[in-house]
């Protein structure tokens, strides 16, 4: 007999009594799935472009978009016009004869794709309505929505002014589509070759308050300047050139206003004449500073490198005078910025402006100004945190990526709650007036300063520098950045819920809204949990649970660093990982990134085994204990206590040897089949199972069931009867050859007695279900409220006879805050 025979012939003896559920999920012929299929049968073949190592290939191309470009502000009437010199290079290896625009200021138009595709009461929408009406329930429709429509009624939106006309000002041929416009060139663009050409455009500014739009202007009419003030923030705003690449061509989907913005590397010169009195902020430097700062800001500006805190460019007692001004003057302000993919801006005068210099050091950008605009509504807030943030966030994005490459770093306060463009962003929170003339902010409006200032800088490496496509993969942008912004936040307060752990994404994971992080961006259902949490957990469990830091942090790193100022794809960032690691990650790749799969591992019974000796004066003699401990019969214990004498009590002169002896006695022949045996074993093996037996250990049987489908790690604690613990992590790689459910022999020394086993003890999986991790069960604690039944709201129940006596009062009278 072998060794591996005689160790079927455990005894079994229940530690923890369930029945195992393994059956449950038994698979059926023909419905196996393969869990850890290769991913490389789904991703884009590599080429020359993109090589199989998830890097840019040798023949990697893209275009370069370079724009001259003169903007006026017209305050009054909230409107824009400007003229704009494009030169477009074209650096891929094919002719082109038409080159196409994103004209982002027509989707608003009533006739647009974005808002006639729009449903009521829809999933995903932001608000506009609740429900489907019914013939017993009506339709809800939200005072934003209502304003929102009655805006459209009032104002004519989209661009009303827009030519194009080549270097001599001829007009080219432009067809409108959508959002968008093809350019017909007189002659095709061959590879290699440039061209350049002039549009000039106008439009008016959308109020952003009552047109969600990720720009527009915000108006303050409480200002002490007659009609008030207004903040500029201004975004998507000129006609921009769409992306080609090597894997889509034209990138021409038209903007619906959920999957972002696929833009080109170019450089920018822009010149913004706005009234004398405001501020600008914006993408770029400054090329003018002697113009449009007076000498004392510029004596700031200077103080404000090497200063500990920041320093006021303008202070608050300067911005508050300025809104009392009106004038009829103008400035030009002029900003250059080179290898950008995008240009935005901000102006008024309620802004103050704040700066202090960063050394970061390196061969790249060794010195970085960050900086803040915003008006007294930002209070202490933005004056404590806004551009500490800024910094803070380069310091820590950096380390996981590279040197912040631009000269500036800049958060804007106004309308847009948060919003990235290359060098400055748009965030919202503010403070609030009280009569007393002062202003507070609680610590929910602190803490998204701090977390909405570090999310949208650190957009500018995630995708203004690594420049994903947001339109097609919104996760590949907020979902990276989102993990960075939590490692950042808990680097800032750990205290602060950042929301991208992954206990945070498990209601979402089991929910019926989940589609494939993998779904197009205007396709998915919900954005903020399938594009930003999801993605952001995924990543911080492969980094803590899956490949550790080191691993994950190198490979991380390689990838920024590979497409850094390139244009990756999901399929680069997939192989790199792996490339760089030396980890196979298609499993995870697929189960996370793919399905809509979640995560919940049972772990459904424990069984305790001891090795059988062979002898059977030991084993037959434990059989007969274990029999000794099982419950006696109630029938035979009631007997007994109501004095009721069996049939051998009462007749004891009667027996035979079957009475003397049980089932459990030991023969010789038996004895002999045991010594046989033992002489049968190879050498080894005799020395192998001698030393089992004497040393007696715990074998203990763990059944697990995947109910989620998605196949994780199966993280264990395991506690004893003498009061210690111990932790195992079983690979995922388990559930290789049986996706649905799976044994694991764990070992123990004799005395090393297991009591209880926990799954996931400290939530690194998101595992949607954690009651079911434990073995035994626990008791599940929850809450109960008592509540008084409320009275019938119907319209009969109104009485209408007793409240039409009520008096009318006069409306209160509102104090706005200064």
């Amino acid at each position: 007999m072998s060794l591996k025979n005689l160790f079927i012939a455990v005894s079994l003896s229940a530690l923890l009594t369930t029945p195992a559920t393994a059956s449950a999920v038994k698979q059926t012929k023909g419905d196996f799935e393969d869990k850890f299929r290769q991913l490389e049968e789904i991703l884009p073949t590599p080429n020359d472009y993109r090589n199989a190592a998830g890097e840019p290939g040798k023949e990697y191309w893209q275009q370069q978009v370079d724009y001259s470009i003169q903007v006026k502000l017209d305050e009054e009437k909230r409107r824009l016009s400007a003229t704009q010199q494009v030169t477009y290079h074209n650096n891929s290896p094919y002719r082109l004869k038409y080159l196409w625009l994103q004209l982002e200021q027509n989707r608003f138009k009533q006739d647009s794709i974005s808002e006639l595709s729009g449903d009521f009461g829809g999933i995903g929408r932001r608000g506009p309505s609740t429900g489907k009406p019914s013939a017993d329930n009506p339709g809800k429709i939200s005072m934003g929505e209502l304003r929102r429509q009655q805006y459209y009624a009032d104002n004519t939106v989209g661009y009303d002014v827009f030519n194009v006309t080549d270097k001599r000002g001829k007009p080219l041929k432009v067809t409108i589509v959508g959002s968008q416009a093809r350019i017909d060139l007189p002659k095709a663009l061959a590879a290699g070759d440039e061209t350049s050409f002039n549009i000039e455009f106008a439009f008016n500014i959308l109020e952003e308050n009552a047109v969600p739009a990720r720009s527009g202007y915000e108006h303050f009419p409480d200002d002490a300047r007659e009609g008030g003030n207004d903040i500029f923030l201004l975004a998507q705003w000129f006609p921009r050139l769409a992306a080609f690449s090597d894997y889509e061509a034209w990138h021409n989907k038209e903007f619906l206003g959920r999957g972002e913005f696929t833009l080109e590397f170019g450089n920018y010169d822009v010149e913004m004449t706005v009234p004398a009195d405001h501020i600008v902020a914006s993408t770029g430097v400054l090329q003018n500073a002697s113009k449009v700062l007076s000498k004392e800001q510029r004596k700031r500006l200077e103080t404000a490198k090497t200063a500990k805190r920041p320093v006021f460019v303008v202070t608050a007692e300067e911005a508050l005078e300025n809104e009392k001004s009106a004038t009829s003057k103008s400035k030009t302000w002029r900003f250059s910025a080179e290898n950008v993919r995008d240009f935005a801006w901000a102006s008024s005068r309620k802004f103050m402006w704040d700066a202090k210099g960063f050394e970061q050091g390196g061969d790249e950008q060794e010195f970085v100004m960050a900086m803040s605009y915003f008006p007294k509504e930002g209070g202490d807030l933005w004056k404590k945190y806004s551009t500490e943030s800024v910094i803070h966030t380069m310091d820590v994005y950096s380390r996981y990526t590279f040197d912040y490459p631009y000269p500036v770093a800049i958060s804007v306060n106004g309308p847009v709650g948060g919003m990235e463009y290359p060098m400055i962003s748009f965030n919202g929170p503010r403070t609030k007036w009280h009569k007393d003339d002062t202003r507070t902010y609680t610590l929910a409006e602190k803490r998204f300063l701090i977390g909405v200032v570090i999310h949208e800088v650190g957009h500018n490496y995630f995708p203004m520098i690594v420049n994903s496509d947001e339109r097609q993969w919104t996760w590949m942008d907020e979902g990276l950045n989102s993990f960075l912004d939590g490692i950042a936040g808990r680097e800032w307060d750990p205290t602060i819920p950042w929301g991208v752990e992954p206990r945070d994404i498990t209601s979402y994971m089991k929910s019926d809204v989940q589609v494939p992080v993998m779904t197009q961006s205007d396709s998915v259902l919900k954005l903020g949990p399938n594009a930003y949490t999801k993605p952001a957990a995924a990543l911080n469990i492969l980094r803590e649970v899956i490949m550790g830091r080191e691993l994950f942090d190198f490979a991380f790193k390689e990838y920024a660093v590979r497409w850094k100022n390139k244009r990756p794809t999901p399929s680069d960032f997939f192989r790199t990982m792996e490339e760089a690691s030396g980890v196979d990650l298609d499993w995870f790749w697929h189960g996370w990134f793919y399905t809509t799969d979640h995560v919940d591992i049972s772990i459904d019974s424990v069984y305790k085994l001891r090795l059988d000796t062979k002898n059977p004066d030991i084993d037959l003699d434990r059989r007969r204990q274990e029999e000794f401990e099982k419950p006696s019969s109630y029938h035979v214990d009631r007997n007994k206590a109501a004095g009721q004498k069996t049939w051998l009590e009462l007749n004891p002169d009667v027996s035979d040897f079957h009475d003397k002896n049980d089932r459990w006695t030991v023969t010789n022949k038996e004895r002999n089949e045991y010594k046989k045996m033992l002489n049968k074993l190879e050498p080894w093996e005799r020395k192998a199972f001698e030393r089992a037996v004497i040393e007696d250990d715990n074998y203990y049987v763990l059944n697990f069931s995947n109910l989620g489908g998605l196949v994780m790690p199966i993280l264990l604690d395991l506690h004893f009867a003498d009061g210690t613990s111990e932790s195992m992590h079983i690979p995922a790689e388990i559930w290789r050859r049986a996706p649905k459910a799976v044994s694991k022999l764990v070992i123990t020394p004799k005395g090393k007695d297991l009591v209880s086993v926990e799954v996931d003890a400290h939530w690194e999986t998101a595992d949607v279900d954690v009651h079911n991790n434990h073995y035994p069960r626990k008791i599940i604690d929850s809450r109960i409220e008592a509540f008084k039944k409320e009275k019938s709201e119907k319209m009969e129940a109104r009485d209408i006879m007793h409240d039409s006596k009520t008096e009318l009062k006069e409306p209160e009278v509102k104090v706005y805050k200064k």
